[in-house]
């Protein structure tokens, strides 16, 4: 665990001042263009699912980097994947949900019938900071009366707390600053 960690890290590359001066923007691109880091991020949130919640029924992945992770572990699982994208974005009978982001509000949706009631699910994304976007993906999938089984991302910003809007409900992260 510890290697694919360390290869993990060494994938992530910090960009200061983006999109605004004073952020530290961490950018996951890398792990996408490694075969090895990108099986070690899916090796390890399968595992993590696998010995954590071994009954899950669907990954629920956020726009748009969480599409990028949440196929994949929904294909190891051999279970669904389905979308939790910006306002507009999806076609047919929606519910939605806003939320606050640090300077602005946005909205956050989901096809009607992606979650059905009594679903066990993990929700993914690429990285925690504020929690905004993962609670808003947390509402909508209990609005479905689906269960939030944890929260999977590949990076936490620890000091921006965003695991405490989530509470009680489990963050698993890889990698945290």
């Amino acid at each position: 665990m510890a290697e694919k960690l360390d290869l993990i890290v060494r994938c992530i590359r910090t960009f200061n001042d983006f999109p605004s001066k004073g952020i530290p923007f961490k950018d996951i691109f890398p792990i996408l263009k490694n075969p090895k880091a990108l099986t070690a991020v899916i090796d390890l949130f399968e595992e993590y699912a696998r010995n954590t919640h071994p009954h899950v029924d669907l990954i629920v992945g956020l726009d748009a980097r969480g599409f990028l992770f949440g196929p994949l572990l929904a294909q190891r699982l051999g279970i669904g994947f389905t979308p939790i994208r910006k306002k507009g974005k999806l076609p047919g009978p929606t519910i939605s949900v806003s939320y606050t982001l640090e300077y602005a509000t946005a909205e956050a949706e989901m096809q009607e019938d992606a979650v059905t009631a009594g679903q066990k699910v993990l929700i993914i994304d690429d990285l925690l900071a504020t929690g905004g976007t993962l609670q808003a993906a947390y509402e909508l999938v209990k609005q479905q009366q689906a269960e939030v089984l944890a929260c999977l991302v590949v990076i936490e910003l620890k000091d921006l707390n965003g695991a405490d809007k989530l509470k009680p409900t489990t963050v698993f992260s890889l990698v945290k600053y």
